[in-house]
């Protein structure tokens, strides 16, 4: 089966899983690999528009990687991870979606 994307992590996504432990990391970056194959809200969620997370939940903590896809080149289905934190209620807080935006919006500029 082929992967539907492929994925970027930007430094500050990379410096969030660098911080979990290694269960957890183990737990994010098989999730995250397990959506490039399979259409799983549960995996990757649409927040709005742009906007879209990893989802992972490792011993009832829940750890988000917002993220963003870039369709410029159209033979490569990228997305890009802008930053992670941990979810400490139901609803995504909307500083961090506006913080993806912002990331995004830089990355697309350059």
């Amino acid at each position: 089966m082929d992967s539907k994307f492929e994925v970027e992590l930007l430094e500050e996504a990379f410096k969030f899983i660098k911080k979990q432990d290694l269960k957890v990391r183990k737990k994010i970056f098989q999730n995250i690999n397990r959506s490039r194959f399979v259409n799983d809200p549960k995996l990757l969620k649409k927040l709005n528009k742009n906007i879209w997370e990893f989802r992972t939940t490792y011993l009832g903590i829940q750890f988000r990687l917002l993220a963003f896809w870039d369709k410029r080149n159209e033979s490569q289905k990228l997305v890009i991870a802008t930053h992670g934190f941990k979810k400490k209620t139901d609803k995504i807080a909307k500083k961090e979606i506006d913080k993806a935006e912002k990331i995004r919006q830089k990355y697309l500029e350059n």
